[in-house]
């Protein structure tokens, strides 16, 4: 079944290649697509589309079509075209013709924009759960190690006192800008497209503020053009701020790798979270933080390939679209598995607190000796001259006693100031207003 169909087959191969992977991406947007259609026929009912007897049915057999899908006892049928087709398939077998007044006042175009806009919403509330129990344990590991001291490294040379509770809240507090940037992307996707049918609104007398406050929207997109011109824009706003994430994952990830290497020795990881050789019965590899960094590059190469498809295309809507699903869709799950495997490892890593021991990081301290002399007076020019003078001459000896006490230093990491700069973020999101219109409309 097509929702366009009007008597003429088409061309198998056509048909094949057009529909794509499409029926495999809906699955993602199935269960949102019938709470869309709830909220558009409870609007429909409001201006007289529908009796009142229609819509008790119609949003009956909704919610249970609803039931199905989230059992996991719901199918598409073979020649079905898409989600949208095979609901309002279901409805019509069901109820009879009733099923097909659905569609009044809506196009496919504007009903897969909502859609996406109501899964990318759960998606992020979902990412950002995610991200905040990532963040815990940061802050969580840099409480319980702030007093552990390790190399600070610039250009990868030895250079000044760092310590395991900066490391990990350094990360941590990475999060909190990251969850910034994601939530303007999820005030982007806040915004009701339901009623700019195909992108050029409709000569029906829409309620189009009833549908985005059923749907617990923010706002709307106003203009029935731009709403179709967002598409692709919005996927692509949301994916920079997913590869924002993605960045910081990465690092630390890289970070991690460096510092289980035996020439760090900084950190440890527990053999049954490492890999082996088939060769080398020595080796223990962190490829847990290896695929995680790839996982990761990769989820930051997504805006890029949004951008490509959508870039320069006139206004309207154009079948270009189709693809960015592809992209756009399972990038959440990559996430969020990097995530939370990253906070499983994290969670169960150790330190090693001897590292400074070693001699050859001796000269870490040398900063702290050129500070000690502009304290008794010297300028700092010539301190630095001085001490470097001992170095070049063999004549330094560290004293190991750091006092950095300032904000964001060594002894004063400011936790929780960013763990309040976190909730603060979190805070801005609303997701309770999205999650309580919906649970109403499902369970009105």
């Amino acid at each position: 079944m097509k929702l366009w169909e009007k008597g003429t087959k088409i061309n198998g191969l056509i048909e094949s290649f057009t529909v794509g992977k499409d029926p495999e991406m809906d699955f993602f947007l199935a269960g949102f697509d019938v709470i869309g259609s709830l909220a558009h026929i409870q609007m429909l009912e409001h201006i007289g589309l529908l009796s009142s007897d229609e819509y008790v049915a119609l949003s009956g057999e909704l919610r249970t079509i609803h039931s199905e899908i989230a059992s996991g006892n719901f199918l598409m049928e073979e020649g079905v075209e898409d989600i949208h087709s095979q609901i309002e398939l279901l409805l019509t077998s069901r109820l009879g013709d009733m099923g097909k007044k659905i569609h009044s006042g809506r196009s496919r175009n504007d009903q897969v924009l909502l859609d996406l806009k109501l899964f990318t919403r759960d998606a992020i509330k979902t990412v950002t759960e995610n991200t905040v129990r990532l963040f815990d344990i940061l802050i969580a590991q840099s409480e319980r190690y702030k007093k552990v001291l390790l190399p600070g490294y610039t250009h990868l040379q030895v250079a000044m006192p760092s310590s395991f509770g900066l490391w990990f809240s350094a990360y941590a507090e990475s999060l909190t800008d990251d969850l910034a940037l994601l939530q303007a992307a999820y005030r982007v996707a806040d915004q009701n497209p339901l009623g700019s049918a195909a992108g050029y609104g409709s000569s029906f007398p829409l309620d189009r503020q009833m549908t985005t406050d059923l749907l617990g929207f923010e706002s709307m997109n106003f203009n029935v053009v731009y709403a179709q011109m967002g598409r692709g824009k919005m996927e692509r706003t949301v994916l920079f701020a997913l590869a924002s994430i993605a960045s910081t994952l990465s690092r630390l990830a890289y970070d991690v790798c460096l510092y289980t290497s035996q020439n760090f020795n900084f950190l440890k990881l527990p053999d049954e979270l490492t890999t082996g050789s088939s060769i080398m019965p020595h080796k223990k590899n962190p490829d847990v933080f290896e695929l995680l960094r790839a996982h990761c590059n990769k989820i930051q190469s997504l805006p890029s390939q949004m951008l490509t498809i959508t870039n320069n295309l006139p206004s309207g809507y154009f079948r270009d679209m189709q693809l960015t699903k592809e992209i756009f869709l399972p990038a959440f799950q990559e996430l969020n598995d990097c995530l939370s495997i990253a906070a499983f490892a994290l969670e169960n890593i150790t330190v090693n607190d001897q590292i400074l021991d070693d001699d050859k990081y001796r000269y870490l301290y040398s900063v702290e000796a050129v500070n000690k002399l502009v304290l008794s007076g010297i300028p700092f020019r010539d301190a630095y001259q001085s001490v470097g003078r001992d170095i070049d001459q063999n004549r330094f000896t560290p004293e190991k006693e750091i006092t950095h006490t300032h904000e964001g230093s060594i002894g004063n990491l400011c936790l929780d100031r960013i763990t309040a700069k976190m909730s603060q973020v979190v805070d801005l999101f609303h997701f309770e207003t999205a999650t309580n219109a919906l649970d109403t409309l499902l369970k009105r």
